[in-house]
């Protein structure tokens, strides 16, 4: 491909160069590009252009060229190669348009000075005197200039147009210079387009097109605005280009045109000259986003900068947000606490913006300094006429609680559970000790009883527990959260606890929590599946009784077996578990033929007449039932045998009959009396009539009482009175 003194020649295999080279990688669009740029060297070409080798010095056919050898990754199809080439002809072509003009457009800029100071137009004299001094400054090297075009504005069909004046295209805008009109402009909608007749010199913005010269931003757009003999506007001289670095460092103070609006600004906000406040303006006009500073109008620049001096060093959040009068897109200024700003964040920030604003692409700058708030200014670029209505203040809250951390709602939320003083006193103590695995998989409220748990634990009472059914859960699942101070727990410590409660473990999700000042707290959140997978299980009335059997069973205070299958399938506390468990190891004393664990998987078979063999007990033995206590009993055996009539077998149903007539033979218990301190003895004893109890060994005595612990059992014989 050849343009006028541009070659370029795309190969599949690697050229030899014959002088040294600068280097450097560029990845533009997915495409890595690395870039040998070789100094100026005489070459001889053929006739057809075909690079034959270096020259001589002395050689008379000689030509000065610069080389620039460019290896992206191997692309094969022909459309994508003319692509490229196409693309770097054109930016090349961009290039040299822009050099060759370069003079004459910084000329034209003056020249347009020159002609406001001769034929001023009817504007404001401060107004035309900060216009001409800007225009005189940008010339000055604040303003890289790449292209030039004057326009005439004119009605066309009832519509406002802007039309090229011919001839006066330079730089980047020789491409266009056979159109007849500003297509962007044409483009507008009405309202949008009544900008271009207001009453003003200049006009500063940002184009809608990206540099290919100098560096790859949006292009500046400076406007000055002509007028006929009547005073109205009647066309525009546009300069595209892009602001130098110093116009990017110097002070607001020493820019034309930016003086003024500062100055403006800092009257208009009536502060004590010399003061704090007034400092800190300063400091924030100062600083403020360049290219926003040349944009704003005084309007909008002072409510955001009284906007940002009363947000001062306060951890909040603000967003304030400026059309572009020609709608091209919208300028986002976003102050957030420092400490929640990451790049995660500003792209959630980004898509939320761009949604709001039916954007089509945005862009972001960050400004972290040593103040507590960052500062991130996001423009999306919109298409005229299609920006939708929006409230500033309730995207302000959107952004927020995108922003908001898992610590700052869990701070929240033990607030609002706990009161302030306490709420504040546990979220600094465990607001870092929950691991960033914790806090994946929970959300901030599901915090708040885990947190209160951990700490309650001490010494003492080492560990806690909670069961619970995520609301998404099948039926059958239920989850259970141990918390143990010190260690972990072990799987063969839980797991056997959990199987004899009938509970199959299907997932642990262990966690280290490491409160401040405190031993660390190890909980594990246990996923289990319950012996009736169809069956929903209702949590609150089980929850209780089952973390106190399985801290029993943990303490020792009652025997791992599989008589705790009831805790689940029949409700049944661990205290009253005991009671069958005991009577089971009775009918083990005195030879009964069935074992323990065809007793324990009967009783969890028929679950709802264990629980009525409990009733029934209670019935007849608890010291607070009352008058009428027989009545009582005889309606609640009828109950029993009218449910054993649907146990189809045998064995079974000798069991569940063994049990309902030790329970008839029993004469007293122990089971409510309770040592001084008011806990419940920890053992449990039966006084037995032995003529009631069937298949008792003769000789029976008249009297016999049993007394059952996990740590012993025993049988006291009475021969007579």
């Amino acid at each position: 491909w050849q343009s006028t003194h541009t070659i370029i020649e795309i190969v599949n295999d690697d050229m030899p160069f014959l002088v040294d080279s600068v280097g450097m990688e560029v990845n533009r669009n997915g495409l890595t590009l690395h870039l040998i740029m070789h100094p100026i060297v005489a070459v001889e070409r053929a006739g057809d252009g075909t690079l034959t080798g270096l020259a001589a010095d002395n050689s008379k056919t000689r030509t000065l060229e610069s080389f620039i050898h460019v290896e992206v990754d191997r692309l094969v199809e022909p459309a994508a190669l003319e692509a490229l080439a196409a693309d770097m002809v054109r930016v090349l072509d961009d290039v040299r348009a822009a050099v060759t003009d370069w003079k004459p457009m910084v000329g034209k800029v003056l020249a347009v000075a020159a002609d406001v100071v001769k034929d001023p137009p009817p504007l404001p004299a401060d107004e035309l005197k900060e216009g001409v001094a800007f225009l005189e400054w940008l010339a000055d090297n604040h303003f890289t200039v790449l292209g030039y075009r004057c326009h005439d504005l004119v009605t066309i069909e009832g519509q406002d147009a802007l039309q090229i004046v011919p001839g006066s295209s330079l730089g980047i805008f020789r491409e266009t210079e056979g159109k007849d009109v500003a297509t962007s402009f044409a483009a507008l909608p009405p309202e949008v387009k009544a900008y271009a007749r207001r009453p003003e010199l200049l006009v500063v913005t940002k184009s809608t097109s990206r540099s290919t010269v100098h560096r790859p931003g949006y292009l500046d757009y400076v406007a000055v605005k002509r007028f006929n003999a009547k005073g109205a506007v009647s066309g525009e001289h546009r300069f595209l280009g892009l602001f130098t670095s110093t116009a990017y460092s110097a002070n607001p103070a020493e820019i034309p045109l930016l003086r003024r609006k500062v100055a403006n600004v800092v009257a208009r906000a009536h502060l004590p000259s010399g003061g704090h406040a007034e400092k800190s303006l300063l400091n924030i006009l100062a600083t403020y986003p360049r290219d926003e500073l040349f944009q704003t109008s005084d309007d909008e620049l002072l409510r955001t900068a009284t906007g940002i001096l009363h947000l001062g060093e306060r951890q909040r959040f603000r967003l304030f947000v400026r059309r572009d009068p020609f709608e091209r897109f919208l300028s986002c200024l976003i102050y957030a606490p420092r400490e929640n700003y990451t790049t995660e964040l500003r792209q959630k920030w980004q898509t939320i913006l761009t949604e709001a604003f039916n954007g089509t692409s945005s862009e972001f700058n960050v400004h972290l300094s040593e103040s507590k708030l960052a500062r991130i200014m996001i423009s999306v670029r919109t298409t005229p006429g299609r920006v939708p209505e929006f409230d500033v203040r309730a995207l302000e809250a959107q952004l927020a609680q995108a922003a908001r951390r898992w610590g700052d709602e869990l701070k929240e939320a033990l607030i609002a559970a706990l009161g302030e003083a306490r709420g504040n006193a546990l979220h600094r103590q465990f607001d870092g000790a929950l691991p960033a695995a914790y806090r994946e998989d929970y959300a901030a409220r599901s915090a708040v009883p885990d947190i209160e748990m951990m700490d309650r634990l001490s010494d003492a009472m080492p560990l806690g527990m909670s069961l619970y059914r995520p609301l998404e859960a099948a039926p059958g699942a239920l989850r259970f959260k141990l918390f143990r101070l010190g260690a972990p727990m072990t799987p063969s410590d839980s797991l056997p606890m959990l199987e004899h409660m009938g509970l199959k473990v299907l997932d642990e999700r262990p966690y280290r929590v490491t409160p401040a000042g405190r031993p660390p707290v190890w909980m594990h959140d246990l996923g289990m599946q319950a012996p009736i997978a169809d069956t929903e299980i209702e949590v609150d009335p089980l929850n209780q009784v089952f973390e106190d059997t399985f801290g029993r069973v943990f303490l020792g205070e009652v025997e791992n077996d599989d008589f705790n299958r009831l805790v689940v399938m029949a409700r049944l506390p661990a205290a009253e578990i005991v009671i069958l468990r005991a009577y089971a190891k009775y009918l083990r004393q005195i030879g009964f033929a069935l074992s323990q664990a065809f007793i324990e998987t009967t009783l969890a078979a028929h679950a709802n007449i264990a629980a009525m063999l409990v009733a029934l007990f209670k019935v007849r033995f608890d010291p607070d039932g009352g008058t009428g206590s027989g009545a009582k009993s005889a309606t609640q055996v009828r109950a029993i045998e009218k449910a054993l009539e649907d146990v189809d077998n045998l064995s079974e149903d000798r069991v569940l009959r063994q049990y309902l007539a030790l329970i008839m033979a029993t004469l007293r218990t122990n089971y409510w009396v309770r040592w001084a301190a008011g806990q419940r003895k920890s053992f449990l004893s039966f006084k037995f009539d032995p003529s009631k109890v069937p298949g008792l060994p003769e000789p029976k005595p008249m009297f016999e009482i049993f007394v059952y612990s996990p740590r012993f059992e025993g049988v006291h014989l009475r021969g007579g009175k």
